[in-house]
């Protein structure tokens, strides 16, 4: 109960709620009964959105891109149409390298649009509010991307779209913000500090292109008990040391990716609601604006963001090599003049007034979250 109230709005089921392809008549999956009994009677995920929207959060889904191969084996009609089948728009060539599930659609042949509305009208159905499409933005499939947009907008309700595996590449920056809410920057990320790394530098590349309704993801937030019953490594808790786990969150704040929890969350510990719960850390990620990487230079690293309506900055100071020393930021480099004040988000506290620059001495792999603020 202490996440609800805070930015964390909805509760994601992200894949493999049907294992054995429960499926309709139309060719549509739905959640296996055994595994969400809500389901029962084809009742779908209804009883189970109901329930999500009535403890103040949304509900989300993941789902493969396409068509269920099993409904183009068994030819079922498509929903809206007159005579198509699954088989007549379905490309065969088109497949998961990682699942064997689905088929692509032919965006071109008649039908295919029809059966991506047919499946957005029933997640609407539902009370569903974000979908996740996997196998979507790598290769990136702009028709069906296009398809999936088309559908939501048909579909009478608000839902979030999210494209994913990434990377997603630089060069379809404008059509992604345009037809897609947020999309993955990496492959999958999780708790190594390789991949943590790599994660600044796909941040810079897609520096300036975040906005309302349109984000670069930097991927779930790998902090908590992680992989329950997999399925990358065994049953543990985030790998990250303890200053990891804080570079982690400030630079999912200070860059406002999306923040998703990708951890058991009855399981977290005392740790993991201090990192979860700091409401002027959150606050970086809901108001900051414009995120920017001032300086990366031996080993150090600094980004900000503006403060909405306001001069102050949020600024985070990181640490990235392998051994502790001193991080320093200039305020002229900033656009900060005469005495700053220097708040330390974390402790909640100001550490002083300072001029010219601020440098302080961080662990390796940490960092600090300030606000600055000028007078």
């Amino acid at each position: 109960g202490s996440l609800i109230g805070n930015p964390f709005q909805m509760q994601l089921q992200d894949g493999s709620y049907v294992p054995w392809l429960t499926m309709d008549e139309y060719g549509r999956l739905m959640p296996q009964p055994t595994k969400f009994p809500s389901a029962f009677g084809g009742k779908g995920f209804k009883p189970l959105a109901d329930y999500v929207h009535s403890l103040g959060l949304q509900f989300g889904i993941h789902v493969m891109r396409g068509i269920p191969r099993q409904a183009v084996w068994a030819k079922n009609p498509v929903l809206g149409t007159s005579g198509i089948t699954a088989d007549m728009i379905a490309d065969t060539l088109s497949k998961c390298p990682w699942m064997n599930h689905m088929y692509g659609l032919d965006m071109s042949k008649k039908g295919a649009q029809e059966y991506l509305n047919s499946l957005l009208n029933l997640y609407g159905s539902w009370g569903v509010d974000f979908i996740k499409v996997d196998d979507i933005a790598r290769p990136y499939r702009k028709q069906e991307i296009e398809g999936y947009r088309k559908a939501i907008d048909q579909c009478g309700r608000s839902v979030i779209l999210s494209l994913s595996p990434g990377d997603t590449h630089i060069e379809y920056a404008a059509h992604v913000k345009e037809y897609a809410n947020m999309w993955r920057m990496a492959d999958d990320f999780w708790d190594n500090w390789q991949q943590l790394l790599n994660m600044f530098d796909y941040a810079k590349t897609w520096e300036g292109m975040g906005g309302p309704g349109h984000w670069p993801d930097c991927d779930m937030i790998q902090i908590g008990k992680l992989s329950k019953r997999g399925p990358v490594g065994p049953e543990r808790f985030s790998r990250f040391s303890e200053e990891e786990l804080y570079t982690h969150m400030n630079f999912w704040c200070l860059y406002r990716s999306p923040l998703m929890l990708g951890g058991n969350l009855p399981e977290n510990r005392e740790l993991e609601r201090t990192l979860f719960t700091n409401d002027e850390v959150l606050a970086v990620n809901q108001h900051g604006e414009n995120p920017k990487q001032l300086y990366k230079k031996d080993g150090s690293m600094v980004w900000y963001s503006h403060v909405k309506n306001s001069k102050d900055l949020y600024v985070g100071l990181f640490n990235v090599a392998d051994t502790a020393h001193r991080v320093a930021v200039d305020f002229a480099s900033l656009g900060l003049k005469g005495k700053v004040t220097v708040r330390d988000l974390w402790k909640k506290k100001d550490v002083g007034a300072y001029s010219k620059l601020y440098s302080q001495n961080i662990n390796a792999h940490g960092s600090v979250l300030l606000k600055l603020s000028s007078h």
